[in-house]
């Protein structure tokens, strides 16, 4: 699938589910919705949802973030428009994004898609987690 399809099929509504594991212990969990819409560039992504800590408490979060084409694939970026990663070619792309003191890599799956993934390792002096999320269209 070109990065244009890929992008484009995007567009709406997609129930997402998220695990995030600490490497120290404990796990949270989000649950909601990821909607795609097109703008002005490209799609604004807005996840919202109920995030659940390991001691029990609940709360909503929400997140944005700008998905564009770029001549290598996809770039996505922050809500604020400051750079986040690259999407690049294939069922199975990998994505990094350097934020030092913190390394942050992804792997996304689309292999099963319409329902695919994307599974995040992150590590720094005061991050030490793995997450996975799932989208499944609404």
């Amino acid at each position: 699938m070109t990065p244009e399809a890929r992008l484009a099929a995007l567009e709406g509504a997609w129930h997402l589910r998220r695990r995030i594991v600490e490497a120290a212990g404990g796990t949270t969990r989000v649950a909601g919705v990821a909607r795609w819409t097109p703008g002005a560039d490209g799609f604004d992504c807005v996840e919202t949802g109920t995030m659940t800590r390991p001691d029990g408490s609940r709360f909503e979060a929400t997140r944005r973030t700008l998905w564009t084409v770029a001549p290598d694939g996809i770039a996505v970026q922050f809500g604020d428009g400051r750079p986040f990663h690259r999407i690049t070619g294939g069922d199975r792309p990998t994505a990094a994004h350097d934020c030092p003191p913190d390394d942050y890599r992804l792997t996304y799956d689309f292999t099963r898609w319409p329902d695919w993934s994307v599974r995040w390792r992150v590590r720094g002096p005061r991050k030490d987690y793995g997450a996975v999320t799932t989208y499944r269209r609404a």
